[in-house]
């Protein structure tokens, strides 16, 4: 399959970080894109520049030393004021623009935002024509299959895209209403395939490289997004990426790496946030980590009491010492584990 393109960007692949409020900030981007992400997404950032004085927007405004190309996600409900965000992004370094139509939360809904825009497709083409009209960099859309199951009209709100000149769009195989239960289903992101000819990227329950493979198939989808499964997984990038290359599955990170990597992302995180910020986030990272070795639990227990960075690190070195090697998914050690302590 020949590259993906969007505007100026050749995709390096066809796996892509989606963007995860609270998950995504820069030091996880720059993570996914070094293990084969395509693009990884900025979190949501709202479109009231107002509120970007704010310590939390500050940082999500923060992509300083990101791999080309870089993508900002922005959210709001305002054509002009969604303008405005686009432009002053651009501003500051972002490459491309995604707009966000898919969030589920009802914080962001009840501003008639992210995926309560599928309820109005004539609102959803004026913010998608002033925002592009704004800007001199590619413009994406993230959408979900419908507002409910009644309404599933994302086949109507991607020929909007691609009419008003976005340059991609990627669906969450669920509606709003299905928020993240339930199964992702396929067949409507199929449909939307058949209705426009820009890049689609297909999202949701991907979480290995055969499902990947298999969603790709199903949809006819160029790329697709990965969320959920790369939290404590980044590797997911890599294996997926290999897979659709060569149809070799890569063996799983052995024990070494997984401690590599892990004290890295949160060496990573404790420069990004500072020292108290950065040691309560590192704690839900370790958690994720960590799900899949057996009798990591209370590990987890006593990391998460920890108040400062050297002494998380210092933990991790004593816990993975204890794993001689890194066990295949479903199996156990064996062993005791209160060691570490």
């Amino acid at each position: 399959m020949s590259a993906v393109r969007i505007g100026p960007y050749s995709l390096s692949s066809q796996v892509i970080l989606a963007p995860m409020a609270g998950v995504t900030d820069r030091p996880f981007r720059q993570l996914c894109r070094s293990m084969g992400a395509a693009l990884a997404a900025s979190e949501m950032l709202t479109s009231d520049t107002r509120l970007w004085t704010s310590r939390k927007s500050q940082l999500r405004l923060d992509h300083i030393g990101e791999p080309s190309p870089r993508v900002i996600q922005i959210a709001g409900s305002d054509p002009q004021q969604m303008a405005r965000a686009a432009r002053q992004n651009v501003t500051l370094g972002a490459q491309i623009i995604d707009i966000n139509m898919g969030c589920p939360a009802r914080k962001v809904c009840n501003k008639a935002a992210g995926s309560a825009l599928m309820k109005d497709e004539l609102l959803v083409a004026e913010i998608l024509e002033q925002v592009i009209a704004a800007v001199d960099v590619p413009v994406t859309l993230k959408i979900r299959t419908g507002w409910d199951q009644a309404q599933r009209n994302a086949p109507n709100i991607a020929r909007i895209a691609e009419q008003s000149g976005i340059a991609a769009v990627a669906i969450h195989g669920r509606t709003r209403a299905d928020f993240y239960g339930g199964r992702a289903e396929y067949e409507t992101i199929a449909q939307v395939r058949q209705q426009i000819k820009i890049p689609l990227f297909a999202n949701g329950d991907i979480d290995s490289a055969v499902k990947a493979y298999e969603v790709l198939r199903l949809t006819g989808a160029d790329a697709v997004l990965i969320g959920r499964a790369a939290q404590g997984n980044p590797w997911i990038f890599r294996e997926v990426d290999q897979y659709l290359r060569t149809g070799q599955l890569c063996p799983a990170p052995d024990l070494d790496e997984l401690e590599q990597v892990l004290t890295g992302h949160l060496q990573a995180l404790y420069s990004f946030y500072g020292e108290a910020l950065g040691v309560r986030i590192a704690r839900k990272h370790l958690g994720w980590y960590l799900a899949r070795l057996p009798d990591s639990q209370a590990f987890c227990a006593q990391f998460n009491r920890l108040g400062d960075s050297a002494t998380q690190v210092q933990s991790i070195g004593r816990f993975f010492a204890l794993y001689p090697e890194y066990p295949s998914p479903g199996t156990g050690i064996g062993e005791e584990t209160a060691l570490w302590q």
